[in-house]
């Protein structure tokens, strides 16, 4: 069967976001008030299993391995079927 899965990274609370920082700037450069800027990142993956357990488990792997730093990242894992 085929899957959906999201991957949401962002930083954890007190890692400075300087992107969130320069978009904030440039908001307020344009007139916006704004309070706070976070950025995430998001990873769409379609892949084969035999379950959503399954796919959530291989999607954790990718996260641990290589999409995202344990040390600085947090991260939200969403699997659907197709």
């Amino acid at each position: 069967m085929k899957y959906k899965a999201t991957v949401t990274i962002k930083l954890k609370k007190g890692v400075l976001n300087p992107e969130g920082r320069t978009i904030k700037r440039a908001l307020e450069f344009l007139g916006y008030e704004v309070e706070d800027v976070n950025t995430y990142k998001m990873i769409d993956l379609i892949l084969n299993g035999e379950s959503e357990e399954e796919v959530y488990k291989k999607v954790e792997e990718m996260c641990q391995k290589l999409l995202a730093n344990p040390v600085i990242h947090d991260y939200e894992i969403k699997v659907e079927r197709l």
